[in-house]
């Protein structure tokens, strides 16, 4: 769940820290680095090393 957290975080820290990137890590069991980017004033971008854990269809 890391990416949907930091999806959420990475506009709150940007502002505080007056800045649009950044890296942030996950502190869990399995832990890394994930680099947060603003794009605009909705999107981020999340880079780094990830695992996809759950995949799936959304039908609007």
């Amino acid at each position: 769940m890391t990416g949907s957290a930091h999806s959420v975080l990475s506009p709150y820290w940007a502002t505080r820290l007056g800045r649009d990137h950044f890296t942030a890590y996950q502190a869990s069991t399995r832990g890394g680095h994930v680099g947060c980017r603003l794009i605009g004033d909705d999107q981020v971008e999340l880079t780094g090393r990830c695992v996809t854990t759950l995949a799936g269809e959304f039908l609007l």
